[in-house]
């Protein structure tokens, strides 16, 4: 009803489990799935892992804090971002508008608590290829990606470095392409697994 009710928004489908997700979004096509992390038959982290792999849609998790303790997987497995089961309608009506534009959803304040709660799910990793890849970062470049992993939006890294916001974008712009990633959300997976930032840490002058 939320989304039908927007001039812009068209709902292709529903589905009742898991399963039948992968195969709506197979007949679909829609631009964004939104994914209930708990499905019947298939269970969201599965499906999400399938329609993002057959390339269908972009995917959105709706989640609670206090049951999806796996939710950091499901980002892993490539959904663009997640939405709280509690979120208010223009929330949700922005969240699908703002993915369906090839745009990530972090949310600072979620992004910040999933990752916190999801800490002991977390396991440093290192590779050949990845350590090199980081290795061609700058250093103001690992700066802005320690700082988005943190879950800053582009505007309060630019206040937190002292520069444009434009400026943060092309950073942003330049780790994603060096590190060979899709958006945001992967690079807050990698800095998290890689251990470029730890759970539980705190970037100075956070609010």
């Amino acid at each position: 009803m939320i989304l039908t009710a927007q001039p812009d928004l068209d709902v292709v489908g529903e589905a009742r489990d898991g399963e039948e997700a992968v195969a709506l979004a197979a007949s679909t096509h829609p631009d964004v799935v939104l994914m209930d992390v708990q499905m019947p038959r298939l269970d969201g982290l599965a499906a999400t892992r399938r329609i993002v792999g057959s390339g269908d849609a972009r995917v959105v998790m709706v989640t609670t804090f206090d049951r999806d303790d796996y939710l950091f997987e499901s980002l892993r497995a490539g959904a663009s971002g997640f939405l709280l089961k509690n979120a208010a309608p223009e929330d949700l009506v922005e969240a699908v508008r703002t993915v369906a534009r090839g745009n990530a959803l972090l949310a600072p304040e979620v992004t910040r608590r999933v990752l916190e709660a999801a800490a002991g799910r977390l396991r440093p990793a290192s590779s050949p290829e990845w350590d090199r890849r980081l290795a061609e970062l700058t250093d103001r470049e690992r700066e802005v990606l320690q700082l988005l992993a943190r879950g800053l939006s582009n505007a309060e890294i630019a206040r937190r470095l002292v520069v444009g916001e434009a400026t943060v974008k092309t950073h942003v712009s330049r780790v994603l392409l060096k590190l060979d990633l899709r958006d945001r959300v992967q690079a807050v997976v990698l800095a998290y697994e890689a251990g470029i930032v730890t759970p539980g840490g705190d970037a100075a002058g956070d609010t």
